[in-house]
């Protein structure tokens, strides 16, 4: 199955060097797994990792390059394709650099040993006389040899031992270095890039009709005035999964149109109301849960100086992807294909086979980046339905994506939170306990294996049972404070909600930052303590401490506050305890005439220890600083009963482009340490810190996401 194209009717995906052949992965322990050379004097990396306008494609070439001792610009990349890469699961929680990095700066790595031992035996020569620059060995005595000479064309066969030395830092010509990314350049010029520009000979189009709401029952039966449109080739009905085929388009738009006017359906009734979900969450919660339990809590909150209780409430968020979901599917001699922008190809591979009970080795999933892409979106879903609808109409390539109305009702969402907080101080503004009560839905309802947690699968005719599971980890991601307190408590109640829910950008940690390091400030105040020397009072990382340090010398932060009409509010996070430290100062300016207030500045410090790609890291935490402001200050989704109400971006707004506050990122780089997962560590201290500036600047404390102007007590602004 060869990889086709998104541009135009030629066979060759965009980003994708076509140099070397198709070939299956065979064992991630060999270098070829990872690493390999062509006779053309290029190099290709295999990642079983995703690009999802991330970067990742420019940074692991930076560190492959660099350990080869290679120049970058001869250097590919494959990202996620079943039928040549590793499986490396999904491309999630920030870890593509810690862990897909990882193991290609090693393979790379081996790969120059290899090739160093493959010379040093040819000339009898001794490894500590070689050298390599821009893939040429030499030895002492003047003889010299490129890479692609050595191999004469044969593969890379040597295995991943773990004896390669990798280079030391102060020896990097690329690492650290800010190469710009190539994918940016080709979306500026217009390039083709995402799957929705996939074009492959002899394709065709389709829609799927969505039910109004959820559990609803497709009651009509007569679609022959839609299979005599112009351009429909089939309509595709199986039970209450309906949807149409068409030579072009627009053809498909024109029929889906006709199919909503005329369907019908029996719907049944959401059973809790937006009004009243908070509390439903409260009183309807399971058992708790205990995370974290000091046998000396109750003891240290009785004890505490002052004490301070409060709750914190996170709507339900979307990824509201800016491109709607797409993919393409294509049925060939009983072998499936899937071109996906699925954050794992992998587990998408394993949820087909168990969708469609055929046998993994038929079915290959290609994946090319979608447009937005912030977790578990409605990739997976789409590139199932594409497969649903391709195996009716077999041989031709399908094209599905999803309508702007899908795309916001049926993706899974960001779970609503509550969070209660209860904590106590001794007289020299130390916190000695710090208790909390979680309740949350799923952050994880990702197939991986199973065609139930398929939208789509829940209505066919033989439906497939959706199996929730476990509740995931990710719900109290952060939610355990990294400040040093003796006695901490977490007990998470698992919530079974009304909406469709899965992993968004940072999972828990959004909101459970939000509530964190609200209340935090909070202390602060209670014990009469600035925020930013109360959060170092109450650290003992000095890696913690420094980013915050490093903020209030960049927003000077001791006499900004004087501003007038201003407000101004820190907060800071290490992402998931384990990764980057980020910290962050939100400038708000106040106009009380109006009743208004005006995200002005976002000025973040993050310490991601080694940074590969500086240029990436900066494009990633503004990006994460400006969606989080967006999910802060806009975004909510509202239903009733009967059904999801934000359908479309006036009904669902995000942060316009004139609405964009300045952003300033600055990195403590540290050579010396491994690199740590960056894309998420913005999401919760943003919120958070905007939160705090608007306190700041009008003395209302706004506890429920988002943070409007309705709000604010304007009576109390001074």
């Amino acid at each position: 199955m060869p990889l086709l194209s998104c541009t135009g009717s030629t066979n060759s995906q965009p980003g994708t060097y076509q140099g070397i052949p198709v070939r299956p992965h065979v064992d991630k322990d060999l270098i070829d797994s990872w690493i390999r050379l062509d006779a053309n004097g290029h190099v290709t990396i295999l990642t079983g990792k995703q690009e999802l306008g991330q970067g990742i494609r420019t940074t692991l070439l930076q560190m492959a390059a660099e350990e080869l001792d290679v120049p970058f610009e001869i250097c590919h990349i494959i990202n996620g394709d079943t039928g040549q890469t590793a499986n490396e699961g999904y491309t999630a929680g920030s870890n593509s650099v810690e862990g897909s990095g990882k193991a290609i700066r090693q393979a790379a790595a081996e790969a120059r040993l290899y090739l160093l031992t493959l010379a040093a035996n040819a000339w009898n020569e001794n490894i500590s006389n070689l050298s390599v620059q821009n893939g040429i060995i030499k030895s002492k005595s003047n003889q010299a040899i490129s890479y692609w000479e050595l191999l004469a064309g044969k593969n890379l066969e040597g295995k991943i031992t773990g004896n390669a030395i990798l280079k030391k830092y102060q020896e990097h010509q690329l690492v650290g270095k800010p190469i710009a990314r190539d994918d940016i350049k080709n979306l500026v010029r217009g390039k083709a890039h995402f799957v929705q520009d996939l074009r492959i000979d002899g394709m065709v189009h389709a829609r799927v009709l969505h039910p109004p709401t959820y559990g609803a029952k497709l009651i009509t039966n007569d679609f022959s005035e839609v299979s005599m449109l112009e351009g429909v080739l089939k309509v595709v009905r199986n039970g209450s999964f309906l949807a149409v085929i068409a030579t072009r388009e627009y053809q498909a738009v024109k029929a889906w149109m006709v199919l909503k006017a005329t369907c019908e359906w029996e719907t049944p009734q959401i059973k809790v109301s937006q009004a009243s979900l908070f509390e439903d969450m409260k009183a309807k919660s399971m058992s708790p849960e205990t995370i974290e339990d000091s046998a000396d809590i109750s003891k240290n909150l009785k004890i505490a100086s002052k004490k301070l209780i409060q709750e914190y409430h996170r709507p339900y968020h979307m990824h509201a992807s800016t491109g709607p979901s797409c993919a393409v599917a294509q049925w060939k001699a009983g072998n499936l294909t899937v071109w996906s922008p699925s954050q794992g190809v992998y587990p998408l591979q394993n949820s087909l086979s168990d969708l469609f009970g055929l046998d993994k080795e038929k079915i290959r999933c290609i994946g090319i980046p979608g447009s937005g892409c912030y977790g578990h979106n409605g990739a997976d879903d789409v590139s199932a339905e594409a497969a649903l609808i391709a195996r009716e109409f077999p041989e031709k390539p399908v094209r599905l994506q999803w309508m702007r109305e899908d795309e916001h009702q049926w993706e899974p969402y960001g779970s609503a939170m509550v969070i209660q907080l209860e904590a106590g101080l001794n007289p020299e503004g130390k916190i000695i306990a710090w208790d909390t009560n979680l309740f949350s839905d799923t952050h994880s309802t990702r197939p991986n294996g199973n065609g139930g947690h398929y939208v789509s699968a829940r209505h066919l005719e033989k439906p497939f049972e959706f199996k929730k599971g476990g509740f995931s980890g990710g719900s109290y991601r952060n939610a355990i404070p990294l400040y040093t307190i003796p006695s901490k408590r977490l007990l998470l109640h698992n919530y079974d909600g009304p909406l469709r829910t899965s992993a968004l950008r940072g999972l828990g940690a959004y909101g459970n930052i939000f509530a964190l390091e609200s209340f935090i400030d909070e202390l602060a105040s209670a014990a009469e303590i600035d925020p930013i020397e109360f959060r170092i009072q109450n650290l003992d990382d000095d890696r913690a401490k420094a980013v915050l340090q490093s903020v209030a010398e960049k927003t000077n932060w001791n006499t900004a506050q004087n501003a007038v009409n201003k407000g101004f509010g820190v907060a800071f996070a290490k992402y998931k305890n384990s990764a980057s430290y980020f910290a962050v100062v939100a400038e708000v300016s106040i106009d009380k005439s109006s009743k208004t207030f005006k995200l002005e500045k976002l000025t973040g410090v993050i310490d991601s220890g080694q940074c590969i790609n500086p240029d990436g890291l900066k494009n990633q935490t503004e990006g994460g600083m400006i969606q989080s402001a967006s999910w802060t200050l806009l975004e909510k989704v509202d239903f009733d009963e009967h059904g999801v109400l934000s359908t479309d971006w006036n009904s669902y707004p995000i942060l316009r482009a004139k609405e964009v506050p300045v952003v300033e990122v600055h990195i403590i780089n540290r050579p010396e340490l491994p690199p740590l997962g960056a894309g998420e560590a913005a999401q919760g201290p943003v919120s958070a810190a905007i939160a705090n500036a608007v306190f700041n600047g009008t003395g209302t404390r706004v506890r429920e996401l988002p943070i409007s102007a309705e709000k604010v007590d304007w009576n109390n602004v001074s």
